[in-house]
């Protein structure tokens, strides 16, 4: 039998551990379900042309879940900043992150069939150095300025100087910007591959193709992420995969 002490104490913890068993019933629930709010933030590119088609079928196989998804350009904190998962072109910077390896893309040369037309076509990576052709540049978001242009051929790399009026930070207008015939650009395979079967745009240069770029996804280390970022991740995988 409690004493008057006793029952006290019980009263007064009573509530707490209730509460506690609730918590803990919720995260064993969102560990198994996909369900509740899920924030992400997307490269933008990726997110265009790769997510945005597939993203339908995403939320319909998990009617409980609410997709909050930014586009953004940089990896930013992703746990003090409230995000659950994120999806970056680059290589990973030292963090508590798990960063999962999703493919290597090529990096490309394009242009498109006018502008070919009008400025001839260049034969060797050094015939667009500064000065001989337009060239579109691409803003290195951690750095600020634009990417150098490094052409890879086996383990042979060089780099050429190049120039232009143009400099961007999101590769979707990069894209349109070369194929409406205003210069050559760098270009991920991943993005531009439509283009080129299609004949908008032309590789200039596939010989001197082998550079890569990553993609991963990150989302805070966990020994069971719920289930919603769990889900999220499979189905960026597969959208890479299909």
């Amino acid at each position: 039998m409690l004493t008057d002490e006793g029952r006290r104490f019980y009263e007064q913890v009573a509530p707490l551990l209730a509460g506690i068993e609730d918590a803990a019933t919720d995260a064993a629930g969102s560990s198994a379900a996909v369900r509740g709010r899920l924030r992400v933030h997307v490269d933008p590119l990726f997110s265009r042309l790769v997510l945005a088609p597939r993203l339908p079928g995403f939320l319909a196989a998990h009617p409980g879940l609410s997709l909050d998804l930014s586009v953004r350009d940089r990896l930013g904190d992703l746990v003090s900043e409230g995000f659950d998962a994120a999806v970056r072109f680059g290589e990973p910077e030292p963090s508590a992150l798990v960063a999962r390896l999703l493919l290597k893309t090529r990096i490309l040369t394009c242009a498109s069939p006018d502008y070919i037309a009008r400025h001839g076509r260049p034969a060797h990576p050094r015939e667009i150095a500064e000065g001989r052709h337009e060239c579109i540049l691409f803003r290195d978001p951690a750095t600020g300025r634009p990417f150098p242009w490094e052409f890879h051929r086996g383990d042979e790399v060089i780099e050429v100087p190049v120039s232009g009026r143009l400099t961007l930070n999101d590769s979707t207008t990069l894209l349109f910007a070369c194929a409406a015939a205003h210069g050559i650009a760098p270009a991920m395979e991943i993005g531009v591959g439509e283009l080129i079967r299609s004949g908008s745009l032309v590789e200039l240069f596939p010989e001197w193709g082998d550079e890569r770029f990553p993609l991963y996804v990150f989302y805070p280390s966990r020994h069971l992420p719920p289930a919603k970022v769990r889900a999220f991740v499979e189905f960026v995988v597969s959208s890479v995969v299909t």
